[in-house]
């Protein structure tokens, strides 16, 4: 049996599981100043940031195009393949995932998934890494929905944004919380909520208690198993390394990533944050 993935350009993905046969990537775009971009096409990470601090608007971004989802199921069809894991973006920040749900009905020819990921980035190219390896060794269907089910339900993502305006602007805090919290110098630490939102956790006065609550958070929420950190940065990569090098001398498994254009945009730049997604036994 064949077995395909598809994800979403939001998706932290390495260069070796985009090289993948069976691994299908959907388009974002993103809509700076009148034009359109496509994310890791003909934006770069570094590029969006440079593009978002010179506009005067915030840069929008809109749903991958259901069509081009269709012209891919049909592609896959004619390609013999017989099952289809679709992991996509937290359906919290996108209405994406719901519009999709009567496609599944729509290929009889298709066993397919669509299971709500409830996250985005680097957690979500964790588990499209996942799946990857589990297509590998001619696993059933519901294994693999089974393991996916259980690195959701136990996945997470705590963020500490630097530019407080970009949350107001994006909907996510008060103009006078704003206000307020710059004057104060305080520091919100974000998480996906169990809906797959992104939420004020907690509120932090100054950098340095930001990042030591963060640390608490990152050690209560894996002692009790085996997990996978992502150190995720919003263009400030030195700051990424040296988080990222503490944290493995303090034993974590940890690599780096960049939050794309997608979330990029409501976090801005300077944002920093731990996903956490549990290791398969």
């Amino acid at each position: 049996m064949k077995t395909a993935i598809i994800t979403d350009s939001s998706a932290f993905l390495s260069d070796d599981i985009r090289a993948k046969d069976n691994v299908f990537v959907l388009d974002i775009p993103i809509f700076i100043d009148g034009q359109t971009y496509i994310e890791g096409k003909d934006l770069t990470d570094s590029a969006f940031y440079e593009k978002m601090a010179a506009s005067a608007e915030l840069p929008k971004t809109s749903q991958p195009s259901i069509h081009d989802l269709t012209e891919l199921l049909d592609k896959l069809v004619a390609e013999n393949y017989t099952r289809v894991v679709g992991l996509f973006l937290s359906s919290g920040i996108s209405g994406f995932w719901q519009n999709i749900q009567y496609l599944k009905d729509e290929y009889p020819k298709l066993t397919i998934a669509f299971p709500d990921t409830i996250i985005t980035s680097a957690p979500l190219g964790y588990m499209v890494e996942m799946t990857a390896n589990m297509t590998k060794t001619n696993a059933s269907f519901d294994f693999i929905l089974t393991e996916l089910a259980e690195i959701i339900a136990k996945t997470t993502a705590f963020i500490i944004v630097d530019d407080l305006d970009h949350l107001v602007k994006g909907g996510r805090l008060s103009n006078g919380a704003a206000i307020i919290g710059n004057l104060l110098n305080i520091k919100p630490i974000l998480r996906f909520d169990e809906a797959g939102k992104i939420v004020v956790y907690e509120k932090i006065r100054t950098s340095k208690k930001a990042f030591k609550k963060l640390y608490k958070i990152l050690s209560e929420t894996t002692k009790s198993g085996d997990y996978k950190v992502y150190v995720i940065h919003s263009n400030i990569p030195e700051t990424a390394k040296d988080v990222a090098q503490e944290l493995t001398e303090k034993g974590f498994d940890v690599s780096i990533a960049s939050f794309g254009a997608v979330i990029g945009t409501h976090l801005g730049e300077g944002a920093l944050g731990f996903g956490i997604s549990p290791k398969l036994t």
